[in-house]
């Protein structure tokens, strides 16, 4: 497609998603019952029931996929023109200097807050440790991401020293040879699944400042000596955050390169583009189920609903492994649902022959188009807890720098419980609105214009629906106390 093409298809398409996107806000504003993660032990109630809501949300994205599916005849005619509007450049004497402070402040951060995991108080709120490496550094940088793309390959603490002992060396190094590509990115999905799905989600580490610094120093470790042996592709590969916040960056509104002259071009985008990109591999696609599913059942954990599930599979499986046990169960779910739906998608936009189907193919085009959902839930669920651990941050470093213990810093005093929740209905169905969105374009791509494209989409949309309720029923769960 033309850039003049892409310029007209734009306001199309983005119409009617804001204008669903507001008529399922105005909705929300009169729905059930609902209670702020992070936020406040509040409640508040309306006469609408939120059954409602599930269904109006759920039939604007089914929706807008029907109206794409009619309307739409231009959005596969060519690729896009990918480098998006430009709005700023930053000139490449600035950009080396301001990345290499940027570098330093965040390992300077990362490695204060691990002292003082080790030389502080051992109380979460009170330590930073517990306030930065699991809030600011894993959170806050996928809201980065998110936002304006990933913050990693600059911030990355473990790829700085790894620079350093490449800048002592004189040359890259790999001892072991370059990576293997057999193990294309599993050990991200690994990383992530034992990381941030377990360690995170259910286990006390979050709150314990000396079991924080124990787990960011052996990931440190074991990241650093990875890329020592298999070079710096190591990161792209095998690193969970760098994989992770790689992923979520596809949705952002930005984008920035480098061009030939060294400066950095950053430019506005349609938050699909990034999406409709195909994945490089099996083990992409299911790093992106996984981090959609993860997000979700971190919400899910905090419900009363999970608590009642969680006791009897103790009563069945044993403290040790129940909750293990629903992680795995529900992530084999999702993965499960994922690879049905590209291989029915790729049976049905084949016209139902079996001839050319590639369902490994349909699996890494469409793996990125569920990245809008991952991240709009990652900045619903998410940006509160980032906000409240960033003011006591800065609260505890000037309490130390000055020695006296000061009034706590608190960025959302003034949320309301309701306008909190209706910022997620707002944010989970534009993501999935996106979703749709990219899908579709994909679709078309693979499938071509018509009904082929129609039936290939059909199937991620009622993925896409079942996501939207479920999210959604995820938030509007009071909080198990």
């Amino acid at each position: 497609m033309s850039p003049r093409g892409d310029a007209r298809l734009g306001p199309v398409l983005v119409r009617p998603a804001l204008a669903a996107v507001l008529a399922t806000v105005a909705l929300a504003a009169a729905a059930g019952v609902a209670s702020a993660h992070e936020l406040v032990a509040r409640e508040f109630t309306a006469p609408v029931p939120l059954e409602l809501l599930f269904v109006g949300s759920g039939a604007t994205v089914g929706l807008t996929a029907l109206w794409l599916g009619v309307a739409d005849r231009t959005a596969s005619a060519r690729a896009a023109d990918a480098t998006g509007r430009r709005v700023v450049t930053v000139p490449a004497s600035l950009v080396g200097p301001l990345a290499a402070a940027a570098r330093i402040a965040f390992l300077a951060l990362f490695v204060g807050a691990l002292a003082h995991g080790l030389l502080g108080r051992q109380v979460a709120a009170e330590n930073l440790a517990t306030l930065v490496v699991w809030p600011l550094v894993l959170k806050g940088s996928g809201l980065l991401a998110v936002l304006v793309g990933s913050p990693w390959r600059v911030l990355s603490p473990w790829e700085t020293l790894y620079d350093g002992l490449v800048a002592l060396e004189g040359r890259e190094i790999a001892l072991a040879g370059s990576y293997p590509e057999r193990l294309g990115a599993w050990p991200a999905v690994v990383g992530f699944v034992l990381g941030v799905g377990v360690l995170e989600n259910l286990t006390v580490a979050t709150r314990s400042p000396s079991l924080t610094v124990a787990v960011a120093a052996a990931y440190a470790v074991a990241m650093l000596a990875g890329s020592v042996a298999f070079g710096r592709e190591w990161f792209a590969r095998a690193d969970a955050l760098t994989v992770l916040f790689d992923l979520l960056g596809r949705v952002a509104p930005l984008s920035a390169r480098r061009t030939a002259d060294g400066s950095l071009a950053v430019a506005v985008r349609p938050p699909w583009r990034g999406v409709t990109r195909t994945l490089g591999g099996r083990s992409l696609v299911a790093f992106v189920v996984a981090a959609v599913y993860t997000v979700s059942f971190d919400g899910f954990t905090a419900t009363g609903t999970y608590r009642s599930l969680l006791d009897f599979a103790r009563e069945t499986l044993g403290v040790g492994v129940a909750s293990v046990a629903l992680y795995v169960s529900g992530l084999l779910v999702f993965l499960v649902s994922f690879a049905l739906a590209a291989a029915v998608a790729e049976r049905l936009g084949a016209g139902g022959s079996v001839a050319g189907v590639d369902r490994r193919a349909a699996a890494t085009a469409f793996g990125a188009t569920v990245l809008p959902i991952a991240a709009a839930y990652e900045v619903a669920h998410n940006y509160p807890f980032v906000a409240t651990n960033l003011g006591a941050t800065v609260a505890v470093a000037r309490d130390l720098a000055l020695g006296v213990a000061g009034d706590p810093i608190r960025p959302l005093a003034a949320l309301s419980v309701e306008l909190f929740w209706l910022s997620q209905v707002a944010l989970v169905v534009a993501g999935h609105l996106v979703a749709v969105v990219a899908a579709h374009r994909v679709a078309t791509r693979r499938y071509g214009e018509g009904g082929a494209a129609r039936r290939g989409h059909a199937p991620f949309v009622l993925v896409m629906v079942g996501y939207t309720v479920l999210s959604l029923w995820i938030v509007s769960r009071p909080l198990a106390a």
